[in-house]
Order: structure tokens, then C-alpha cells, then sequence
């Protein structure tokens, strides 16, 4: 008879089939102790069947921890591991659903992690606070909870939005364990049935060893999210920091190239040229007043000059658009400034650039101010020895021909002295002339014979540059062979007094010789030029009585001593007021509109009376 319940336990039949050998025994009408003997076998027969089902069980228990702790190993998506640990626990538990809720630090409640079941949207968007269902209890206790009818269990805080989204799964029994990091919960694992049942020890243990893989998985994805954040953070620095050796050892191969450059006598434009090379872009350079020395970037507007001042202030290049600015100052006097047009360049290159291109400027400032020294020294001999021996030949090497017509040049000013007389050095060495700098005043002899022109174009430049008016007067130097001491001396003075004309003229600013200061230039010039004053003055009036024969000279000083009277004039003159008319209306187109005005009409005057003492322009 034994051999039958063999038979079932092999096959793994139901508990219900292993009555079968009894009923049969009874309907063959076997005796008592027959009965008696296959109801014992039958309990033994239960009983292996039961051990045999809590081994398989067991076995696969274990192999599903097998499993996870394999998924573990070869950790690669948390997601998938957590969402197998989930799966794993429903199948095992034999539960309708299984889920995970995880701690959030920020707000301090649990959230729904993964989900294994679920039909409804809202259950899995739950959240639930600490203490609050059999979740958040869980989470709060860092005990196991378990309920065969959750809605009957008074042990839980029941909330409304929990209850409704429990009732919209379905869920009537739930067991959940906590997910455990040494002290600290960092979550839930549960499994829930959609009927009524009791969860024994055996299935808590199981789903809290499934647990324990759980926070295991979470806690090595973190670890790994660490190592892989910092060795991102380490190769980050490690690009970072050989990019940085990078730019360094090419702004070092720049400077190299640079100072080569400057040693081999290079320039501002070969400085410029290694820096295009290198950058790329295109490059200006700009001296201390913002002109150009070499290179373009188009035009600059005021935000580019007030770039560079931030660029001084700051001691680093600046970025306005696509342009990269870097200027240099001495004593907070600007030398440099150089301006790149690119965009995405290395400022640490500009910046040395711009410290070298100074280094030239200043460079050149001090060569400029020496020989400077040396030419002014000259000019105030000339002016102020005029027995020194040697002068010529001093002039000579500092490459001034002295035998050449020069013209001096006073120029009053109430700038800044060292730049003016920079300016004046500058000017003095490129046209091959002398400057010298005195208090409130500069003096150049520069070679030529336009002393007006040149005054004129002094006054103009030198007043930009030292952005205040400065008042230049002109006297020129041109007598046969090599001019003397005496011969500069003299014309300095009168150049001086030219100058203090026309600021008493209120024509600050302006420049001019004693030839365009009309007859103030009579009283100031030494040369005393009457014939030409009265030829710039009267000479087309002269002129055309001289080839038609006519009186109009004669007419327009009578029109003059008469008060400017026609009829009176007409009257000493014994002709018709309408020939007076008409000889002043020739008058007035021989020496062009406003010759009546009152300083016209004076230098009229005056040169009427120098005509008739015989100082005429004509033979």
C-alpha cells in the first residue's frame, strides 16, 4: 500500500489525491486495521510532501538570492537590479504585487521606487510619510509590518490619499520590510496580495533577505556613482591641468619668440606678426593716445578705449564682443594697448605681448628722451650762446643741416610738460630738426621755409595730444650759408612774440608767423616786411592802377578821409558821385568781401599811408 503514496510524492500530487488509496481500501471493504495502517502511511506521505515543498521552496529561495547576489556582482543598471529584486519577491511570495518605496532626504517622506503588479497610476505616483500606512510605518520603526485585511488593521495611521490609491490597486494584504544601510533606513520592500491573507515568518525573512540585497544594490550604485564621479572630477582636472601646461608652455614659447625678436633690434610690427601666428585673429597696436602703430580690427568706438582703461585697472585682458583687449601703463600713464579681434584665444599670450610691446615703447621713450636731451641742448645754445664754437658740427651728427632754410617754432601751452615735450623730441628727431622744452612753452627748429604752414600744423597736432589748445608762433630762419647763433636767437624772439600775439588776439590754439598776423605782425616782426604788408594789403588795388592808369588808390584814401562819405569824397575829388560809386564798387571786387569791416578797413588804412611814403609793391 506504501508503494502508492511512493507513487503520488513522485508525480508531486495534490494533498487531496493522497486519500485516493483509502477510498479505494474502504470500497473493497478492507478490514479496520487495514484502514488504520494507510491513514499512518497517508500522514507520513503528507508529511515528506510537506518537507519536500518547503526544500523546493527553499531551493528556489536560494536560488533567487543566488541570482540577485549574481545581479550584484555585475552591477550595471541600478534600475534593472532593483526592478529584478521586486519581480523575484512577488514570484517567490506568490503575491499579486510587490514594490519599493525609497527615503527622500529633501522633503522626508518615501516615494514610489519601482513597482511589480500595479494596474493603477496613482498607486505607483504615491508618496508616503514617515509613520504614515504600513509603508511609512515600516520606514518610521525600521521594524517588518505585516496585515492579512490592511483596511481593518487599526495598527496603521491611515490617511485618505494612501487609502484611496491602496483601494484603486486592489490591495487588501501587505507585508513590507525595512531597506537597512547599517542603522539608517534608506526604504521599503513590500509584497501585497488583492485578497485576504497572513504572511508567515519564513516569507518575512525571505523578503527581508531580498531586502537586504536591495539596500545592498542601492548602496553599491552609490559608492559606484561616486567613484565614477570622481574619477570624471580627477579626469577632468587631469585635462584641465594639461591643457593648462598646454597654454603655458605655448605662452612661454611665445614670449621666447618675442624677446628673440626684441633682442635681434625686432619692432612692434614683428611682436604683432608672432602673435597673429600664434592666436590667429587679426591684431592692433595702439600707443599711449590710442593711434594705430601697426595692424586694423576695423573701427573702435569709445567702449574699446574704455575696455583698455579697465584692462590697466585690472592688470588682465578684457573681452568686449569678439575683441580681446590688453593694455599696459607706467605710473598709471598708458604705453600699449593691444586689441584681437578673434574668438577663442589664449589672454595669458596678448598679455605678455602687450608687456612687451610696452617694454618697446618705453624703450624708445627713453632712447627719444636722451637724444632728445642732446637736441635741445643744441637749441638753447643756439639760442642762448650765440659765441659757442662748434655748433655746426654738433648739429651735423645729430643729422641737422643747418646751411638749409629752418623756421622756429614757440608754441605756448598749459598741458602736461613731460608729454609735450616728448611730443616735441618726436616730432624734432623724425623731420630731422631740435626741440627743446621749457616751462609752459616747447621750441623746435624744424627745417623749411612756410613758417605760417608749419606753425599752423604744430599748433594743431600738439594740441591734440596734450588735449588742451597750444598756441604756436613762427619766425624763419633763412639767411645765405650756415645760419649763425644770433640769426636762430632772433628768430626765436620773434617767434615767441607771435605766439603771445595771438593769445592776446584770443586765437589760443592757433599757429602763425608775423606774415598772417597782418599789421600786428609789423609791430612783432623783426624783419619789419612793410613792402610786403602793403602788397598783400592794397597790391590788387595798386596793380590795376598801375596797368589801366586810374585813381583808385587815390579814391579810396579820399573815401576814407572823408568819413566814407561818397559826396565828400566826390567833392575833393572834383568828379561825379556816380564815378565814385563806380570806381568803389571796382574796389570792392579787387579786395573781395569785407573790406569794409572795421580790422580790414585799418590795415586798408594803413597800408594807403605806407603807399604813399613810397613803400609800394610795385616799381
Amino acid at each position: 500500500m506504501s508503494t502508492q503514496f511512493l507513487e503520488l510524492l513522485a508525480r508531486e500530487a495534490s494533498a487531496v489525491e493522497f486519500e485516493g488509496p483509502i477510498i479505494e481500501a474502504r470500497a473493497r471493504g478492507a478490514d479496520p486495521a487495514t484502514i488504520e495502517e494507510l491513514e499512518q502511511a497517508k500522514v507520513e506521505a503528507l508529511k515528506v510532501r510537506d518537507l519536500l515543498k518547503r526544500r523546493a521552496r527553499r531551493e528556489a529561495e536560494l536560488s533567487a538570492l543566488y541570482d540577485t547576489a549574481g545581479d550584484l556582482a555585475a552591477l550595471r543598471d541600478l534600475d534593472a537590479v532593483l526592478e529584478a529584486i521586486v519581480h523575484r519577491a512577488r514570484q517567490l511570495l506568490a503575491t499579486d504585487v510587490a514594490y519599493m518605496t525609497l527615503h527622500d532626504p529633501e522633503q522626508g517622506d518615501t516615494y514610489m521606487r519601482v513597482t511589480d503588479g500595479s494596474i493603477s497610476a496613482k498607486f505607483r505616483a504615491l508618496r508616503l510619510a514617515m509613520g504614515a500606512g504600513l509603508g511609512g510605518l515600516v520606514a518610521q520603526t525600521a521594524t517588518p509590518y505585516s496585515t492579512a485585511d490592511y483596511f481593518a488593521d487599526a495598527r496603521f495611521r491611515h490617511k485618505h490619499h494612501i487609502d484611496e490609491a491602496v483601494k484603486e490597486e486592489g490591495l487588501v494584504a501587505i507585508l513590507g520590510v525595512p531597506l537597512r544601510l547599517g542603522q539608517r533606513v534608506i526604504g521599503v520592500l513590500m509584497a501585497a496580495n488583492r485578497s485576504a491573507r497572513p504572511f508567515h515568518q519564513e516569507e518575512v525573512s525571505l523578503l527581508a533577505s531580498l531586502a537586504a540585497h536591495a539596500a545592498v544594490a542601492i548602496d553599491n550604485a552609490r559608492l559606484l556613482q561616486e567613484t565614477r564621479n570622481a574619477l570624471e572630477e580627477l579626469s577632468q582636472a587631469h585635462r584641465t591641468a594639461r591643457a593648462h601646461g598646454e597654454a603655458v608652455e605655448r605662452a612661454a614659447l611665445a614670449h621666447d619668440r618675442m624677446t628673440s625678436l626684441v633682442l635681434r633690434g625686432g619692432g612692434i610690427e614683428d611682436v604683432a606678426a608672432v602673435v597673429t601666428d600664434v592666436l590667429g585673429g587679426s591684431l592692433a597696436v595702439l600707443d599711449d593716445l590710442g593711434r594705430p602703430l601697426t595692424g586694423d580690427v576695423g573701427e573702435l568706438d569709445a567702449g574699446v578705449f574704455e575696455s583698455a582703461q579697465v584692462s590697466r585697472a585690472l592688470g588682465r585682458t578684457v573681452r568686449r564682443g569678439d575683441l580681446l583687449i590688453a593694455s599696459v601703463d607706467v605710473g598709471g600713464e598708458p604705453l600699449a594697448t593691444l586689441i584681437l579681434r578673434s574668438d577663442d584665444a589664449d589672454e595669458r599670450i596678448l598679455e605678455r605681448a602687450a608687456l612687451v610691446c610696452a617694454l618697446l615703447l618705453l624703450f624708445r621713450r627713453s632712447v627719444a628722451e636722451a637724444e632728445g636731451r642732446v637736441r635741445g641742448e643744441l637749441l638753447d645754445d643756439l639760442i642762448s650762446r650765440p659765441g659757442s664754437p662748434g655748433l655746426a658740427d654738433r648739429a651735423r651728427r645729430l643729422g641737422v643741416d643747418l646751411s638749409a632754410p629752418h623756421v622756429v617754432v614757440v608754441v605756448r601751452h598749459e598741458g602736461q610738460r613731460e608729454r609735450a615735450a616728448f611730443w616735441a623730441s618726436s616730432q624734432a628727431t623724425l623731420r630731422h630738426g631740435l626741440a627743446a622744452g621749457r616751462a609752459g612753452e616747447v621750441v623746435l627748429l624744424l627745417p623749411g621755409a612756410n613758417a605760417g604752414g608749419i606753425a599752423q600744423r604744430v599748433a594743431a597736432e600738439l594740441s591734440a595730444s596734450l588735449q588742451v589748445p597750444a598756441t604756436a608762433g613762427a619766425s624763419k630762419v633763412c639767411l645765405p650759408g650756415a645760419p649763425g647763433a644770433g640769426d636762430v636767437a632772433a628768430a626765436y624772439q620773434e617767434a615767441r612774440r607771435c605766439a603771445e600775439a595771438l593769445i592776446a588776439l584770443g586765437r589760443a590754439g592757433d599757429g602763425a608767423s608775423a606774415a598772417e598776423l597782418g599789421f600786428v605782425g609789423l609791430l612783432v616782426g623783426d624783419g619789419r616786411d612793410v613792402r610786403g604788408f602793403v602788397g598783400r594789403v592794397l597790391g590788387a588795388v595798386i596793380d590795376y592802377d598801375a596797368r589801366r592808369g586810374t585813381a583808385l588808390a587815390d579814391t579810396l584814401a579820399a573815401y576814407f578821409g572823408s568819413g566814407g562819405s561818397p559826396s565828400r569824397t566826390a567833392e575833393a575829388m572834383h568828379i561825379h558821385v556816380n564815378t565814385v560809386t563806380q570806381r568803389l564798387d571796382r574796389i570792392g571786387k579787387l579786395l573781395g568781401d569785407g573790406w569794409l569791416e572795421p580790422e580790414r578797413a585799418l590795415e586798408i588804412q594803413l597800408a594807403l599811408r605806407l603807399h604813399r611814403l613810397g613803400h609800394t609793391s610795385t616799381p
